[in-house]
């Protein structure tokens, strides 16, 4: 039996026993115990890339009126901000992904799932291939603090963004065995609210990494 909530979605809902007593045997959203694991996942990786940036920041101010040190050139912008553009795109059809899942379409679904990953993917090799090694001749680690943090701010939300790449394939692995309709989907809600935030935090990253040597 299926119902319909005050919020507005559906959920299955199973017998219990007792005569016209009823409870819900899918949830999503805020209501699913996985939802609010993810959302406290999110949280205390928000908090770790918090104390880098104000690590960063604290040393930057320290540090004078000159940023990067003598002898550190300025990272370039050309191919940070297309790499930006990139994955900032990719949460349109991993939004595409959620809604339409939501609708009851597969084939939103799957488009949305693999072209959010084709992007992610995408951003992840031009970083490792084109950005790292132009940044590891300019400001190595071994250099000083910048070079640790910029690896630091950068290396970390690279990992997260395999991880979501990861996570992605098993959604979609899962999508093609027929494992989510409008009323059972809360793993793909997961995987996008995750996501998103990999997104959102890129825009800290850049400005902070990226930006604030040519404008602060």
């Amino acid at each position: 039996m299926a119902a319909r909530t005050d919020a507005g979605d559906v959920m299955d809902l199973v017998e219990t026993g007792k005569p016209g007593e009823l409870l819900p045997n899918v949830a999503s959203g805020a209501r699913a115990l996985s939802w609010w694991g993810m959302a406290l996942l999110i949280a205390t990786e928000a908090t770790l890339f918090a104390l880098l940036i104000a690590s960063y920041w604290y040393l930057r101010f320290r540090a004078g009126p000159v940023w990067p040190p003598h002898g550190i050139e300025k990272p370039a912008l050309g191919l940070p901000l297309i790499m930006s553009v990139i994955l900032w795109s990719s949460s349109i059809p991993a939004h595409i992904a959620d809604r339409g899942i939501q609708k009851g379409s597969q084939a939103r679904l799957r488009f949305g799932l693999a072209a959010s990953w084709l992007l992610g993917l995408t951003f992840l090799l031009l970083q490792i291939i084109a950005e790292y090694p132009h940044s590891l001749k300019v400001a190595p680690p071994s250099q000083g603090s910048y070079g640790t943090l910029f690896f630091s701010l950068t290396g970390l939300h690279g990992i997260h963004v395999f991880i979501g790449l990861m996570i992605s394939l098993w959604v979609q692995a899962r999508a093609w065995q027929g494992a989510f309709d409008e009323h059972r989907h809360v793993t793909v809600q997961n995987f996008v609210m995750y996501w998103h935030f990999v997104d959102t935090v890129w825009v800290f990253v850049l400005a902070t990494i990226y930006l604030s040597p040519h404008f602060i």
